[in-house]
């Protein structure tokens, strides 16, 4: 029998422009689908423009391809000193460089990391990013793995008789790796590292706009909670004088779940639209929970048949949502029974990839995908599904999933997951922007009042702030003791509503996500702080740690509400007492903000924005307005707007972006300090 040898061949690259700053390389063949095929993303063209032409900090001729018979790689230089951020969205550490990924759908894919998004986007401080857009796990070794020929190759040392020896001298260059016939990469500029994120999610349809309603306060359900027992906690919320946005129904509220019937049920909610409406006279929308695995029988088996993958989840049905029958009976389906009655977004959950819950590798589907590959997308293509049908409606939608991928930064839809370690939910919020995702640190429950109250505070810095209650039962009083610290911190959540909206309209229109770490701000490698939109600069405490430090970036900074001033450029130790959330504002900043309100839905139209200015005058603030429920802005009609306030509180505003001219609310304005 012959010897079969793998020969590679490596050759150099061609990098052909595709968008304003951004080039693309193909290894081997075109292997389809890609990620920002299935995300169906339209890059923001305008908007790259707008930040124009930008080079590299390497030469084309410095990057390598190469095809085996089984492999697709490609190698990308490494300078001395860059640090690479990135690679799925993770829970521990900030710089990549030295380590090994393996980017897949996997609930455990590495160590402690939970990659529920394994984003196969990495972003260099030197000022660029780089995106593999390939459907496939990938294998990316970062500063790892030196090769045998390569000049560049560290000098051999003796460990025997030299103290210099490194077990892992660092190869200066990325290599990543699919098994399959082609990857594509997508590099993008800066020339700041934030620069080359933006580019990213531009290049991805932009950066998500939730509606308005949407920023407020998200309380759960219990389990099978039924419509009167869930109306009952929304009024206990009125009663009590808690703020409540949206009330989420767990498993409960289908006639079967694990697998899901996705139709209500007849015992729990006899009248699902009186329900809805029930709520929403309240102020509050409803969110319905769904695990998208359909209870064979079920009127939706029916119609989705047989577009149905070859292997179950919890015996449930997993529809081929490549397949457009299967699509569309979803939609239909969705519509009729839910949207069409006022429910206004989904909780999908269990796309994250446990290898003993879904599917295996060896899976078929009748689009062609195996079971691997469907996994890795199966997030993203729920996220698509939802996001249509709300915009065939004409209205917004926000939401929660449990996995996701890249090319999602412009769908609606928040990441949640099971691991409830304090430090690692502040550390996906902070990393979260760098996988090109949203992340929603829940609160669920707490064994001291202590702790209740800081994770709560954690929550309301959030993109989605959520009490997840569907095990627990717990309610925002379940301490009594820090009833008040509980409460502040919620209406806080609801009083910086313009504030979040204003960072998320910057988010669709630039790329610049709402939540910014600290290695895009001014290159931190802090992951316990961060800036939320322009002007906060948030330090979580985490329980057990009373005291800690914050590294205020240059420039003066001020406590939020006191207006005491902080520091400039300079690392302070801080032991804020337990009501007190450490938030600190840019000098020269005035932030914008409601009154106190029980619902975002029920501020009026004519209630003033209240700008809250820091520092020495005189000051200034961004204002994104525009319905908050419709697509309407996506033509035009928004307006972001500059308000500048003199030393005698007149406020100037100016148009800088959108066709709105002049602002919709009053302004009062309250200095501080």
């Amino acid at each position: 029998m012959p010897l079969v040898v793998n020969v590679a061949s490596v050759s150099p690259v061609v990098a052909r422009s595709v968008e304003t700053g951004v080039w693309r390389i193909q290894v081997g063949s075109r292997d389809l689908p890609t990620l920002t095929g299935t995300a169906d993303s339209k890059p923001r063209r305008d908007r790259l423009k707008k930040l124009g032409e930008s080079g590299l900090p390497f030469e084309w001729s410095e990057v390598r391809s190469e095809r085996s018979s089984e492999r697709s790689t490609v190698t990308l230089p490494l300078s001395p000193g860059e640090k690479i951020y990135g690679l799925g969205l993770q829970m521990e550490g900030s710089d990549r460089r030295g380590g090994v990924y393996h980017l897949r759908v996997d609930h455990f894919a590495s160590g402690h990391d939970r990659l529920h998004a394994p984003t196969p986007l990495y972003i260099s401080s030197k000022g660029y990013a780089v995106f593999f857009n390939t459907t496939r796990p990938i294998d990316i070794y970062v500063g790892v793995g030196n090769r045998l020929r390569d000049p560049k190759i560290p000098r051999f040392r003796d460990r025997n008789t030299d103290p210099k020896w490194d077990s892992q001298p660092d190869s200066g260059q990325v290599e990543a790796s699919v098994q399959g016939p082609g990857l594509e990469v997508l590099v993008f500029s800066g020339p700041t590292a934030m620069a080359a994120l933006q580019r990213y999610n531009l290049f991805c349809g932009g950066g998500t706009l939730p509606p308005l309603w949407s920023l407020g306060f998200w309380h759960r359900t219990p389990l099978i909670a039924s419509g009167e027992q869930a109306l009952q906690e929304v009024d206990e919320f009125e009663k009590r004088g808690y703020p409540l946005d949206v009330v989420g129904l767990e498993p409960g509220w289908q006639s079967s779940s694990y697998p899901g019937t996705m139709d209500w049920s007849k015992e729990r909610f006899p009248n699902p639209s009186g329900f809805v409406s029930a709520a929403r006279s309240r102020g509050v929308r409803v969110n319905l929970w769904e695990d998208p695995y359909i209870a064979p029988g079920s009127e939706l088996f029916k119609a989705v048949d047989p577009n149905f993958g070859s292997h179950t989840v919890w015996l449930g049905a997993v529809a081929d949502l490549r397949m457009k029958a299967a699509a569309d009976a979803m939609a239909k389906f969705h519509t009729e029974k839910s949207l069409n009655i006022g429910v206004s977004g989904f909780k999908i959950d269990e796309v994250d990839g446990f290898d003993n819950w879904l599917w295996p590798d060896h899976a078929t589907f009748p689009s062609g995908l195996d079971g691997l590959r469907m996994r890795q997308i199966y997030g993203l293509l729920w996220q698509k599904e939802i996001d249509d049908w709300y915009r065939a409606k004409g209205e917004r939608t926000f939401g929660l999933v449990r996995g996701s991928n890249g090319a999602a930064s412009r769908f609606p839809f928040a990441i949640y997951s099971d691991t409830y370690d304090h430090a690692q939910y502040v550390t996906a919020l902070t990393n979260s922007a760098l996988a090109g995702v949203l992340w929603c640190a829940e609160t669920r429950d707490a064994p001291n009042p202590e702790e209740w109250v800081r994770r709560m505070q954690s929550a309301v810095m959030s993109p989605i702030t959520q009490l997840n209650a569907w095990a627990s039962g717990t309610k925002p009083w379940s301490f009594p003791r820090v009833e008040s610290e509980v409460r502040a911190a919620m209406v806080l959540r609801e009083q910086l509503a313009p504030y979040l909206y204003t960072a998320f309209g910057q988010y669709w229109l630039n790329g610049v996500p709402p939540v910014r770490p600290m290695s895009l701000v001014d290159g931190g490698s802090e992951t316990d702080q961060y800036m939320l939109g322009d002007d906060l600069l948030v330090a979580p405490i985490l329980v057990g740690h009373p005291r800690r430090t914050v590294r205020l970036p240059k420039g003066d900074w001020y406590e939020f509400g006191t207006g005491r001033r902080a520091g400039n450029g300079e690392t302070i130790t801080i032991q804020p007492s337990l009501s007190t959330i450490p938030i600190y504002v840019r000098a020269g900043a005035s932030i914008p903000m409601f009154p106190s309100t029980l619902h975002l839905s029920s501020v009026p139209s004519d209630a003033h924005y209240r700008l809250e200015c820091y520092g020495p005058g005189p000051w200034r603030a961004q204002v994104f307005e525009d319905d908050g429920q419709t697509f309407a802005y996506e033509k035009g009609d928004y307006g972001l707007f500059r308000l500048t306030v003199g030393l005698n509180s007149t406020v100037y505003q100016e148009v800088e972006d959108g066709k709105r001219k002049v602002i919709g609310r009053g302004i009062e304005v309250e200095v501080k300090g």
